[in-house]
């Protein structure tokens, strides 16, 4: 595994699914209040890399597929064992932690991609993720950086105006204070362009899980 590599099919995966990628994400949202359909948009999305990995441009759509909701038992009870895993590591401090999550990475795609049971699913992204953990770590790890040192660059930039508009409703800041802020050129330039930001972030990342789930199946 290669990490530029990686990075570099991962970005044109994801860039060249972003369209299908944001409207699925405006559908779910659209739909998240829909008993049952909810559950299987949710695996659905969380699973979106598997369908991004087999290298079409996949369609906004599929979120709606059935055979999403036909792992709703296999996906809970895979989150349960993954859940209390995840907090007996805690226990003996945070490396096991990030071990047994990179070591269980690939779980969910798994399910959803092969059909097995939860404990087959978690013993295969194991097996599949040992001897890349760091490698799958250093990427998670690059675009996590990347993203903060352009975030940093844009507030650098446009940092004087640009407020966290959040943080000024909820510590009650005066109301012509938060609307001055908000329509102001700078902070208006450096919220679009942070929003901007986190769009294609999130697009990579997605492109990026995808790259790495074939690499490790067609390495396996």
């Amino acid at each position: 595994m290669k990490i530029l590599s990686i990075l570099k099919e991962g970005a044109s995966l994801g860039l060249r699914n972003s369209l299908s990628i944001i409207g699925a994400y405006l559908l779910y949202i659209l739909t998240i209040w829909v008993p049952y359909i909810n559950v299987g948009t949710t695996i659905a999305i969380v699973s979106l890399p598997v369908s991004i990995s087999k290298g079409r441009v996949i369609s906004p759509l599929e979120i709606f597929y059935s055979k999403y909701r036909k792992n709703m038992g296999t996906f809970f009870l895979l989150l349960f064992f993954m859940f209390f895993g995840y907090i007996f590591s805690i226990l003996f401090l945070v490396i096991p932690f990030i071990i047994l999550s990179l070591s269980w990475s690939q779980a969910i795609f798994l399910l959803v991609d092969k059909g097995i049971n939860p404990m087959q699913a978690l013993n295969e992204s194991n097996k599949i993720t040992y001897n890349y953990k760091i490698k799958i770590f250093l990427i998670q790890l690059i675009l996590s950086l990347a993203y903060f040192l352009i975030y940093f660059i844009i507030n650098l930039v446009f940092g004087s105006e640009n407020y966290d508009l959040i943080n000024m409703l909820q510590y009650g800041y005066p109301i012509e204070m938060i609307i001055s802020a908000a329509f102001s050129t700078t902070s208006l330039i450096g919220s679009i362009l942070t929003f901007l930001l986190s769009i294609i972030y999130y697009v990579i990342e997605f492109g990026t899980k995808a790259s790495i789930y074939k690499f490790l199946n067609e390495k396996n």
